[in-house]
């Protein structure tokens, strides 16, 4: 299947959010409300326009998956240091599966080091994302602000030597928590 990743645009938000809506749908781990986690961060100082990105299929021009990463900061009593969330990646259920997330993650991964982020921070399955180079955030002193499996807590330095001096709690913005 041939998808094209794009930047997601303003007048894709409505249609994005249903396929964020829909790819969690009845997920275990979800609250069914992931779409509405992309609408707050949109509307937020933490969104970065050019890491919200989507998939679309190429023959039907329609947006099958979604990724976005937004500013966080990562805290201890010496400094803060900024770093990116990972949350959400969607894909519609019927292309899972497929590499679309796979391709989503690599190309927001990439453009996040073009923009000269440093890191990424993502809670999600220890299985999927060390494929990616995440590795436990405990590895480097970085805890997250709530209780969760040590091995679902990630982080991935985008350059080398990124995290040598960074150890702390990651700090989420508050429209992760609304």
């Amino acid at each position: 299947m041939n998808i094209t990743i794009r930047q997601e645009h303003i007048e894709d938000y409505t249609t994005t959010e249903k396929v964020v809506e829909t790819a969690f749908k009845g997920m275990e781990m979800s609250d069914d409300k992931e779409h509405e986690l992309v609408a707050r961060i949109r509307r937020a100082e933490v969104f970065i326009p050019e890491l919200s990105l989507v998939a679309v299929h190429e023959d039907t021009k329609e947006i099958i998956g979604h990724i976005l990463l937004s500013k966080l900061k990562i805290a201890n009593q010496e400094h803060a240091v900024e770093s990116l969330a990972l949350a959400p990646v969607s894909v519609l259920p019927e292309y899972q599966n497929e590499g679309i997330g796979k391709r989503l993650i690599h190309e927001a991964l990439h453009k996040a080091k073009e923009l000269g982020y440093q890191s990424v921070v993502v809670l999600g399955h220890p299985e999927y994302y060390p494929k990616f180079g995440f590795k436990k955030a405990s590895l480097w002193g970085i805890k997250p602000p709530f209780e969760v499996p040590d091995e679902a807590f990630m982080v991935l330095p985008l350059e080398e030597h990124a995290l040598d001096n960074v150890s702390g709690v990651v700090e989420y913005p508050s429209v992760f928590f609304e």
